[in-house]
């Protein structure tokens, strides 16, 4: 089959002959077929079975004709707000408005709806009365079940519950969206469905199920929210995960299972369908995302660290699945091809790259397994950690006639690379372009106990290792550390440790990030009940804004006039706490002074 990009319009349906599709799928994304795009995923996935696929890409709310545009589907309609959560996409740490949104044609914002999946389940509801809707991607996939919500400071239900939806499908989503394909087309039920949840107003509880404390539980008490988030964790792994049940209101949540992680072979059968890899010509303008990606190749999936400020580990899971060498030369291949003249490809990796070609060495303990993270607290004696698969690979694509260059920019985790010189080596030797981006997120132990990542020292040593081996290369190369600030647990004495530590090892940020509470994570779930996840105790967390930016300047040696109020101990003043009708009010003074109206959102 030639590739082709997927209809957005009438008029290009027509052109296929299609009197309306099979699935429409409702992003808040701009259309990029690229295997870096879940929604392009799923529809090459659903295409490649013989199932007639429509996108509708950042459709109006405001405007409902403009989700009738290709009929009612056949089967379904999916809906997702896109590679991103649609409020992480809309604003910043510290609740303010982004001024850009890099998912949009030329940068733009404003071409999605606050929470969007609500907005775009609604309007389809009204207007394809009795399709089913089946709601995926990222951010429904971390709503799920009752969550912290950091834009309204409560805890909200199931996205389910609040979209009204027939469905969700949650985790890395292929073989999930075609089993209801499948039902949907035959005319059979949803229930049992790995990696899906679903609502149901009388459900028998089977043996082995697990009953989550209710959202009525879970939203007035932080022990109850504690103890749903530690049951989540627990069954993650789709080989002993239990059926978890959630009350909301009068009736009941079930989550089924994880779906099982695609094999080697599955992995390498969908980048193996006929991405173009471009944005769709109806566009109208460059996709900032796409331009960061469109030379990288992704070469693994899933990430076994289980760092407590990710939602990798309820999305793609821990368990590590890799193509084979040959199905990620065929697409280097592929992208020489298309970029004649020397093409640099910006990145070969993943979640985390150096986990390539690793995983579980005893299958019986992986299937038995409940520990959250691989490597934390120390790495798992069944974990594999010789990276020659990984070095091999790197190599084999640089020698591919046309590749000028292969870098690695995805995560390297650096205490798996400090087990393996000859990864060390060739990373300094050959594939770092001048700056090694990592992510140490913090240098003090007790803020990185509470991160679920390795003791200080383990940086710093892999600092000194790879400055050697750049030296011994005859390369001046440069790390360039990420930072977060006011995770919950951080104070400024930690913050102002870091500083100290960072100039010591040579590695000072650029920038900081200020933690953010995504749904789901369990850091959230610290954030929101100010109790330590594994020892149930209180917890400082840093809330206002004025201490958040302090704790940022600190690691940046920046003396605002913020961090010199917390150094002296003074207050913000609490109508301007983050997230309160003070701070709101200011924040949307401030965004009428530059002229955009903001979007008002309930508390």
């Amino acid at each position: 089959m030639a590739p082709y990009m997927f209809p957005v319009s009438r008029s290009e349906m027509r052109a296929l002959g299609w009197d309306r599709p099979d699935i429409l799928l409702v992003t808040g994304d701009a259309f990029v077929d690229h295997p870096s795009f879940g929604v392009a995923v799923i529809a090459r996935v659903l295409q490649g079975a013989g199932y007639r696929v429509a996108v509708l890409a950042q459709p109006d709310p405001g405007n409902p004709g403009a989700f009738m545009e290709m009929g009612i589907p056949r089967l379904f309609a999916g809906i997702t707000p896109g590679n991103m959560d649609s409020m992480v996409n809309h604003y910043t740490s510290l609740n303010r408005l982004r001024s850009d949104d890099s998912y949009s044609p030329g940068g733009l914002p404003g071409k999605r709806p606050d929470r969007a999946e609500l907005k775009y389940a609604n309007v389809l509801q009204r207007v394809m009365k009795g399709v089913p809707l089946v709601l995926g991607g990222l951010g429904p996939s971390t709503r799920r079940v009752s969550h912290y919500d950091f834009w309204s400071d409560r805890v909200r239900k199931s996205v389910l519950l609040d979209a009204k939806a027939d469905i969700l499908v949650y985790g890395m989503a292929e073989n999930t969206m075609l089993e209801v394909a499948r039902r949907l087309d035959a005319g059979e039920a949803l229930s049992g469905i790995r990696g899906t949840c679903r609502f149901a107003s009388v459900v028998r509880p089977l043996p082995g199920d697990v009953e989550l404390p209710s959202h009525e539980e879970a939203a007035s008490s932080p022990e109850a929210f504690l103890r749903m988030t530690r049951l989540l964790e627990e069954n993650q792994n789709p080989w002993n995960a239990a059926r978890l049940l959630q009350r909301a209101d009068t009736r009941t949540l079930v989550v089924e299972p994880p779906a099982f992680p695609l094999t080697g072979g599955e992995l390498d059968g969908v980048y193996a369908l006929p991405f173009t890899g471009k944005p769709h010509p109806s566009t109208g303008g460059d996709i900032p995302a796409w331009r960061v990606i469109r030379h990288s190749i992704t070469v693994v999936r899933g990430c076994p660290g289980g760092c407590t400020f990710c939602a990798l580990g309820f999305h793609q899971g821990k368990f590590v699945t890799s193509r084979s060498e040959r199905s990620v030369l065929e697409e280097a291949k592929r992208k020489v091809r298309e970029n004649p003249g020397g093409l640099v490809i910006s990145d070969l990796g993943g979640p985390t790259a150096n986990v390539y070609g690793l995983g579980c060495r005893n299958r019986d303990a992986m299937r038995a397994c409940r520990r959250p993270s691989c490597l934390y607290p120390e790495i798992c004696r069944w974990f594999e950690t010789d990276q020659s698969r990984y070095v091999r690979l790197l190599g084999a694509v640089s020698a591919l006639p046309g590749v000028a260059g292969v870098f690695v920019s995805s995560g390297v985790r650096y205490d798996l690379a400090l087990l393996d010189p000859g990864f060390m080596r060739a990373l300094a030797e050959r594939h770092v372009p001048g700056h090694l981006k990592i992510a140490p997120e913090h240098t003090e132990d007790e803020v990185l106990k509470l991160m679920r990542k390795p003791a200080g020292e383990t940086w710093s040593r892999f600092c000194r290792e790879f400055r050697a081996l750049s030296a011994e290369a005859g390369k001046e190369q440069y790390i360039l550390p990420y930072i977060i600030a006011a995770f919950p647990g951080c104070t400024m004495e930690h913050m102002r440790r870091c500083r100290g530590k960072l100039e010591a090892t040579g590695a000072l940020p650029r920038q900081v990030q200020i933690f953010l509470p995504t749904p789901m994570t369990i850091a959230a779930a610290m954030y929101h009940t100010g109790l330590n996840y594994f020892t149930g105790e209180p917890l400082k967390v840093p809330r206002r804004p004025s201490e958040k930016n302090a704790q940022k300047g600190a690691v940046l040696g920046v003396n605002s006039s913020s961090a010199r109020r917390m150094l002296r101990g003074r207050s913000e003043n609490p109508r301007r706490r983050q997230g309160g009708p003070g701070f709101r009010a200011a924040e949307e003074g401030a965004a009428r002074r530059r002229g955009k109206a903001p979007q008002r959102r309930k508390p």
